[in-house]
Formats: C-alpha cells, structure tokens, sequence
C-alpha cells in the first residue's frame, strides 16, 4: 500500500513527508484493517511534522481524520464485519482502568495513545485502529464531508462544553477555522448569539453567512460582554483578547494542543469568578454525541481535496492560511 511517512520532523517548505509503498498492515486482537477513501488535514499534523509536537516514533504515518471500509477484523472483534464503514480520531486508544477512564473522562488518561502520532495515520491507503474507537459514520454524508468532523468537529463540540455556554448566551469565538466553522452551526443550532472574531475580511463575511451576529478584527471589541468564549488560534495573545472581553462569571477555553505561550495579564481580568480552561483531546462519548448531532442539523462542511501524494502541499497551504475550508486527502 501507498503511505505518505515522516522520519524526521523539519519544516513543511522541504516536503518532510515521502511517500513509500509499505506493506499493509495485519490487525492484531481487537484491531480493525481499513480501508481508506480519505483523511482530512489538521493543524496538529502540521505541527507533528514539523516538530513543534515531539515526534513519538519514526517512521510516522501521520493523520487523525479519517474514514474508511472495514477490509480485515482482528481475533476477539464483535460489532463489526467487513464492508462496514467507520471513523478514526485522534483518540487511539486508552487504559480504561484508572481514575479518569472510569469517571467519563477518558481524554485524560495518562496511558492514553494517539492516532498519527503514537499510531500509525490516516495518511495512507490503509491503517489499523482499534475496535471500540472505531466510530460508526452518519450514512448520508460523503466521506470528504464526514472526515472534518474526526478532529476539528468534536474538538470543537467538546470546546463548547467545557465552556460551559447555554442557549440565549453570548459565545465568543476566537480564529475562524475549520474547527470554528463548525463549531459555530452547533451553537447557532442551540440558539447562541455568536460573535467571531478574526483578522480575515473573507473568515469574517463567512462567520456571518454562518449566522453570526457579529464578526470583527482582534484590535475590536464584541459589541457585547460574552458569557463564554472559545479560542482556536494556538496564540496566547487572542486568549487575552477573550479574556478582556468576558463577563463576570465566564469562561474562556482553549481550543489548542500546543500554545505559544500566554503574556502576563492584570488579575482584574480574571477576577470576579472568571475561568481560564484548556481542551484536552476529547472521549468517545463526545464523537458519539457530535457526529449524531451533525447528522441532525444537519453540518455544512467546506473542504479543498488533495490526492495522498499532495500531502505536503495541503499541510503548507494549511500553515500559509491559504486554505478554503478543511483540507481532505482523497484515497484510491
């Protein structure tokens, strides 16, 4: 099979991914083979490839999104048979026996593994996953419209839970990526008023087209205290500037893996009971919950499609800002 593999973290202007035929690889117990039709491109990839994340393992098979035919099932599988089509995610894999597996809160694991970065990706003709992460799909999307949701969609859900945010409140939204574009329909949908806030002209006009009440630039204040915030930009500055802009009793998350860093603040700006909160990974039940909702909204998903050999392209179009929507590598 056909693999685009990293063996040495370096920036994506000298096209670190090459792609190599390997040999296909056998499911183990309790393992799934897939088959893949295609894998959408995240920013945590991007950030893996060029070691911005510590390389786990080399080589690498990056790719966290994908979707794919069950073409082979390990000894010990049930629920599964070939033919059947399914979803991985970032989460590759967890003890299942501690303290936050036990308590719903399996994203923090300590034992947890990752799906393009502890395990090979999606950014192949072919992967393994294991079968109680394998996520059954909607049927009516294609699977260039479903990959997005693997990552960006429930990240971004997961974001809007850990902000606590209700219907009839005010969510702010900072950075109007993939992930935000989604995440702002299931706000909508709850009958938030949102506000986005990015630099792009083009990303604001599209907020708005997405139902945003309003949409400006990071030097602007939202019309309006917001009761929760969430930001998308892996910057600590636009942290502060959801900070500043938060009503008492608020709570700010942040939607990144990996931050630059978060600059020295006033106290008053988080005083009165303000929170700061990070989003870690997300559980199997948020998938479950996020991809049934984005069946019934139903999700509006944009994606620029690539083919597997152009994934070095997608990822330094991703890193120039020069995308429209989600980046999808198609697989034959």
């Amino acid at each position: 099979m056909l693999a685009q593999l990293l063996r040495r973290p370096r920036s994506i202007d000298l096209a670190p991914l090459t792609i190599e035929e390997i040999e296909a690889p056998a499911p183990g117990p309790g393992e799934l083979r897939l088959r893949l039709e295609a894998c959408a491109v995240c920013r945590t990839d991007l950030q893996i490839v060029e070691g911005d994340l510590a390389l786990h393992r080399a080589p690498l098979v990056p790719g966290h999104q994908a979707v794919g035919i069950v073409e082979a099932i390990g000894p010990g599988v049930e629920g599964w048979a070939a033919g059947d089509r399914a979803g991985v995610g970032w989460l590759g894999d967890v003890c299942g026996s501690c303290e936050y597996c036990t308590t719903g809160r399996e994203n923090l694991c300590e034992s947890a593994t990752f799906t393009g970065w502890d395990r090979d990706g999606g950014y192949a003709q072919a992967m393994l996953v294991r079968a109680g992460f394998a996520l059954r799909l909607p049927a009516a999307l294609e699977a260039e419209a479903l990959a997005p949701l693997l990552c960006g969609g429930v990240i971004g859900y997961r974001s809007l839970r850990v902000s606590g945010i209700g219907p009839g409140q005010r969510l702010g939204l900072y950075g109007f990526g993939a992930s935000a574009s989604l995440a702002i329909q299931v706000a909508v949908h709850m009958g938030c008023e949102v506000f986005v806030v990015t630099r792009s002209t083009e990303e604001q006009r599209r907020a708005r087209a997405l139902g945003a009440a309003w949409a400006g630039a990071l030097d602007e204040q939202p019309p309006a205290r917001l009761h929760a915030a969430v930001t998308f930009a892996p910057v600590g500055e636009v942290v502060l500037a959801a900070l500043r802009a938060l009503a008492p009793g608020g709570t700010v998350a942040i939607n990144a893996i990996h931050l630059d860093r978060v600059p020295e603040f006033s106290y008053d700006w988080l005083w009165r009971e303000r929170s700061l909160r990070s989003v870690a990974n997300f559980t199997r039940a948020d998938a479950r919950e996020f991809l049934a909702l984005a069946a019934e909204i139903p999700l509006r998903t944009e994606t620029q499609p690539f083919a597997l050999a152009q994934a070095n392209e997608a990822l330094r179009a991703l890193r120039q800002g020069e995308l429209r929507g989600t980046a999808v590598l198609m697989i034959e």
